[in-house]
This record gives structure tokens, sequence and C-alpha cells, in this order.
């Protein structure tokens, strides 16, 4: 296999664990970068939930990766096969570095499906299991500019058995070695890169084999599985990164999967994680819901001040103002935002949040959102989305400005400290 052509430049590293950087020569040609830490576009099928091209592109800073699932994939295979132009044709994609991943991460993935030789993922249709063969031949038909290798992923529950979490670490070496072979003598694939990924359940020893065995392959990056929001807390989360970026070449990029929420992102990329997938602002979204946390971290007292107003009218009278998820529990409201269905919006006229951008907060008040929710009409989906995809993309950069100018703890006090004290802190 040819040497990848993606490379990291990195321009900071702050205490030998988060990274400051671009991610360039992305893409076939490697005409596109992507700033880290950063975050992927995530989609169903190739396109946002709930918003055109058109209108998706009237944001600003969107990820240059689109991410898509072989989950939601795999049941057309072969209504790509007949196309026979990739799917960035199929679906309309112009200008931007297709990524594939194996499972939808704003999607549960029922465990107790996985062999020696197979792998399952679960469509509208139902259960499809994938072969080494079947995963790439499907990689083939998709055409991505880099996909994840196939890997078995089932030990993120807490009582999975340390002989368990060592198979699942052998299975995804052996099949990365298989979709390695099948792919250096793919005409097809030349040109697209390989993440490895990276397993070993909550237990470090495996995480560091793993970690050290994928690194000795020739991937163009690390994808870390299993540490999904829900599998385990975040202090064990940031020990078992650290314990595998130590493994992992610096000049390659680290996926971490399954994570999204505001103050988890900030723990992950403070330990090394370089990019994150976007599925939190579908979810918010979802849950009818608006992203509502502050991030600013201005030198300007007076703004500040503002903003800290804001801040304290997005959170006043919450019901559930924990940060904190229950294990296993991607579903629940966070404190990073409102829920615009509760009657105390019907008349409240304001922007989601004052000060915002976007297309929504610019033109709608959220008495209007109240009233679009509660009568279940489909704009709401695609005003909250608008505003949450904004705010979440304004939260990466502040994040990356943060690291540039060491104001990493200022940017977490604004994140986690001014909820009322109620978020707890895992550093």
């Amino acid at each position: 296999m040819a040497g990848s052509r993606i490379k990291l430049e990195l321009s900071r590293v702050v205490q030998g664990k988060s990274r400051l950087g671009v991610l360039k020569g992305l893409g076939r040609t490697g005409q596109h970068s992507l700033e880290v830490p950063g975050c992927l576009l995530y989609t169903h099928f190739g396109t946002v939930p709930h918003l055109t091209q058109d209108t998706l592109h009237t944001l600003s800073n969107l990820s240059s990766v689109t991410q898509v699932t072989l989950s939601n994939i795999a049941e057309h295979q072969e209504v790509l096969e007949e196309f026979k132009d990739g799917f960035k044709k199929f679906a309309g994609l112009h200008d931007t570095v297709l990524y594939c991943s194996l499972h939808d991460p704003a999607a549960p993935c029922p465990p107790g499906y996985t062999t020696n030789k197979t792998v399952s993922v679960w469509g509208s249709g139902g259960r499809i299991e994938l072969t080494v063969a079947k995963f790439m031949a499907l990689q083939k038909t998709v055409r991505p500019d880099w996909y994840q290798s196939m890997a078995d992923g089932e030990t993120w529950q807490s009582n999975t058995s340390r002989k368990r979490v060592r198979k699942s670490v052998d299975r995804t070496l052996a099949h990365l070695d298989e979709c390695l072979l099948v792919h250096q003598n793919s005409q097809e694939l030349q040109g697209v890169e390989v993440f490895g990924v990276v397993e070993g359940g909550d237990i470090l020893e495996e995480r560091v084999r793993s970690a050290r065995e994928t690194a000795k392959r020739p991937v163009a990056g690390f994808c870390l599985d299993g540490l999904q929001t829900g599998s385990m807390d975040q202090a064990l989360r940031t020990q078992l990164i650290a314990a595998m970026t130590k493994e992992l070449p610096e000049d390659k990029p680290r996926l971490l999967q399954g994570v999204g929420r505001p103050d988890e992102v900030l723990a992950c990329a403070e330990a090394g994680v370089d990019l994150f997938e976007s599925f939190f602002p579908f979810q918010v979204t979802e849950r009818g819901c608006a992203l509502c946390f502050n991030f600013d971290i201005s030198p300007d007292p007076e703004r500040a001040v503002l903003e800290l107003n804001d801040d304290e009218e997005c959170t006043a009278g919450e019901t559930q103002p924990n940060g904190d998820v229950t294990l296993d529990d991607q579903t629940q409201m966070t404190s990073f935002e409102i829920n615009l269905k509760d009657k105390r919006y019907q008349d409240d006229f304001r922007p989601l949040v004052g000060g915002c951008g976007c297309y929504c907060c610019q033109n709608h008040q959220r008495a209007y959102l109240h009233h679009l929710l509660v009568t279940n009409e489909l704009l709401a989906g695609v005003l909250l989305m608008i505003h949450n995809t904004a705010h979440y993309n304004g939260f990466f950069s502040a994040l990356r400005e943060a690291i540039a100018n060491d104001k990493l703890d200022l940017l977490k006090r604004r994140v986690l400290g001014e909820r009322g004290g109620q978020t707890e802190r895992k550093e």
C-alpha cells in the first residue's frame, strides 16, 4: 500500500496531550483539510437530518468531512452497484470528503450478533451480517475517501468479561489485516485511506495492546471505539485514552466514536483526541431541544457579562439541570440544552441564544419554536437543526481558540462551571 496522503500537522500540543493542528491531504486529490480538534458532519445516508443541501450550506464553519454509515448504506448495496459511480455522486454530494463508518453513532446497536468472521449492522430493514468480503465489496461500491476498518466493538458493556474483550481485540486485528489485504489488491480503492480501529473495552492492558498492534499496520489514522457515552464514566475514559494515545504515532489523527456531549468532548480533547462525530446536535433536535450553553472566551468583560446573563436565562427553571446521563441512556436531556416544548416558552419572545448568528436565532423566537413543536410542524426540526449545528460548530471553534491561547481552563469554566454548579467535573 502506498504511503498515506493524510498528514496531521500539529501547531501546538499542550502538556503532551491536547493537540491543535490541521489535517491535510484529505480526499482523492488531497485538496481538502480539517482543523483539529474538529468534528465530522453527521448524516443519514449522506443528508444532514432535516436539512437540504442548500439550507445546510447557509451555515458557516461546516466540516469538510461528511460521515456516512454502513448501517444506512448496506441495504442499498445492489442499487449502488448498479449506479456504478459511487455514493458521493449518488447522493449529490459535492466538494466534501466522504468518510464511511460501520455503525450510526446516534442509533442503538444490539449486542450479541458478532462471530469470529462476521459483524452485524442494523438498517431500517433489520440486521445485516457482514463478512470481510461483503464489507470490502460495500467499500468498493461506496468509494469513500476514507473508511473505518471492520471491527468487533461489542465490548462496551460494563459486565463484559476479560476473555471476551481479548477476543474482540484479536478479531478486530484479524479483520484489519484481511481488509488491508483486499484493499491493497483493489483498483477501485486506490487513493482511499483506511482507519484502524482500537478496541479493548474497559481493560487498560487490552487497550494498550490493541493500540500498539494497530499502529504497526499501514493505516492513515485510528478510530477509538467502545468509549461511547453511557459505556463508562469520564475518569476511566480519559485514563484509557491517555494510555492508547501513548502507543499511537503523533502524526496520525485519532477519531473518537460515540462521544458528543460538550463536557465529554472537552475532557477527551484534553486527553489527546483529534476528531469527533457530530451526532449530538441531531439527538438534541430530536428531543425538541435547543443547544444553549456558553463557550465565549472573549477578553471583553462587558461581553462576558452579557453572555453569562444569557447563559443563566438558558438554564433558569429547567427541570433537568444536570449534564450527566445515566449509563446506557443517550436519550436523556442534558444541561446543555433547553426543552422548547415546555409551556414557559409559549410567550418567550427572545431568540434561542442571544447573539447567535444562525438563521433561526436571527429570524425567530422561542415562542415560535414552541408553537411549531406542540403542533408537530416539520419546520421545527429544520430550525432546531440549523441552530444546533451552528452552535456545536461554534463550540469547536472556541475549543481550538482555547488551546491556541492557553484558555482551556476558562472554556471549561464557561461550559461546565456556569451551569449553577450542577455538572460534575470529571477530568
